[in-house]
């Protein structure tokens, strides 16, 4: 068995964190792979460290001193070594840095520091060797990954070392220069490690118990997600919940490796644990997956009768590519067919395509309707399944909740409804109570 775990920012913030993280690598003996974020919050008021190190940045370009702000970063840093006791010379790395700053030194280096010292503690708290990302994630020029390179030289440094730690984030271009990944680049970083090694999981250690079946503002103290596929994953994140961005998931997904989300702060939970496939759930478990939704989307419709045997459809979709609108949703009728579209998407130029499917489609009608909200409700094989839709639209009616428009995917993955805007949080907490509560 040999896992990979990626540790986020919330989880190494300090010492106290410190010590939970090397718990949980120590109660694992599969755990030879250690990937770690910059140190994160402590506190609501306090702030990360990849934020305060953007902010050097800035003060360089403008010619500010940035001292005070190097004396904070330095302090974390230390107080966390201090506190536990850890025998590596941060002092001199850190001294090192400070020297090399300059308004010519590159954003990607200066923010790359947070993971490096971060990870260099952790890898001396742990005993475990640390490993540069700098010498085993390589992009190729355009910013691509190297997978091969990259795949060949974490495995080299696991079968030399036999334990490492990663800092999370950022690699090195052929020309030398350290490349930074996106904000969550860590999670990125993760997935890559334990696609090179072919792990038997991938752990991503946060500070939430998993993903949740819907959004804890909305509805309250929803239950976490015990399993999860890929593909509900990515129907969810489409429908705006907040889970793991697609390149974090996308190298394990490729190796049919499992992804387990767990808490740094409750190891005892199990947390969700995403899968390629899972097996449809038995008569009396959940049936729905999870419940999201976005706001701020735009219905149009076009009237014409006769429609089914005309060209309206076709030409109305080419219009909204012009005008590189996405359409999000389709439902048609004998007469008549509704595009769904993001409301800022389409903007101002909104009356430019109606003024041009009235020009091309010649429609008996079109009828816009804004403020409209697109809820899903996600799982497995749920068309079919007797009743699910009788059901949903049953609970939503019950409650007062007016359905716009209806959607479901040939995948039977999700089914969607439209409801105006000021009912999307009672949709979502209808849906949540009519579905997924105990």
């Amino acid at each position: 068995m040999l896992k990979v775990a990626k540790f986020g920012g919330s989880s190494v913030a300090g010492a106290e964190q410190f010590r939970k993280v090397r718990a949980i690598v120590e109660a694992d003996d599969s755990r030879r792979i250690v990937v770690i974020s910059a140190a994160g919050k402590r506190s609501g008021d306090d702030h990360k460290l990849t934020d305060l190190l953007y902010l050097i940045h800035a003060h360089l370009t403008y010619g500010v001193s940035c001292d005070e702000i190097l004396q904070t970063v330095e302090q974390r840093l230390t107080d966390i070594r201090d506190e536990l006791g850890i025998p590596v010379d941060i002092s001199s790395d850190l001294a090192a840095f400070r020297r090399r700053l300059s308004k010519d030194t590159s954003v990607d280096e200066i923010v790359s520091r947070g993971e490096y010292f971060t990870a260099k503690l952790m890898a001396s708290y742990l005993g475990y060797a640390f490993v540069d990302a700098a010498d085993c994630v390589f992009f190729a020029l355009d910013g691509t990954l190297d997978r091969e390179t990259t795949d060949a030289a974490i495995a080299e440094a696991l079968e030399r070392c036999g334990r490492i730690v990663i800092p999370g984030f950022y690699g090195r271009l052929p020309t030398g220069r350290l490349r930074v990944m996106s904000r969550g680049g860590s999670d990125i970083t993760g997935a890559i490690a334990a696609a090179a090694v072919n792990a038997d999981v991938y752990e991503n250690w946060t500070d939430v118990s998993g993903i949740l079946m819907a959004d804890p503002r909305i509805v309250r103290d929803p239950a976490p997600i015990s399993k999860i596929t890929f593909a509900e994953l990515r129907e969810l994140a489409y429908m705006g919940a907040s889970v793991l961005h697609e390149e974090s998931v996308q190298p394990v997904k490729d190796k049919g490796i499992p992804l387990n989300i767990r808490n740094t702060n409750r190891p005892q939970d199990p947390g969700t644990m995403i899968v390629e496939s899972a097996d449809e759930p038995e008569s009396g478990e959940r049936f729905i997956t999870g419940i999201a939704g976005r706001k701020n989307f735009t219905i149009m419709t076009v009237y014409k009768h006769g429609m089914v045997s005309s060209q309206s459809l076709r030409q109305a979709l080419e219009i909204f590519d012009r005008y590189h609108v996405a359409v999000e949703h389709i439902t048609l009728g004998l007469d008549s067919f509704a595009l769904v579209s993001s409301t800022a998407a389409l903007g101002d130029a909104v009356y430019d395509v109606i003024a041009e499917i009235r020009k091309l489609c010649r429609p008996d009608d079109v009828e816009l309707r804004e403020d409209i909200a697109m809820v899903s409700a996600v799982g497995r094989k749920m068309s079919s399944r007797p009743g699910v839709s009788g059901r949903l639209f049953q609970a939503l009616g019950n409650e007062g909740v007016n359905i716009r428009t209806i959607a479901q995917g040939a995948d039977e993955l999700a089914i969607t409804v439209g409801v105006e805007n000021d009912q999307y949080e009672k949709a979502i907490r209808v849906l949540y109570e009519s579905f997924c509560a105990e």
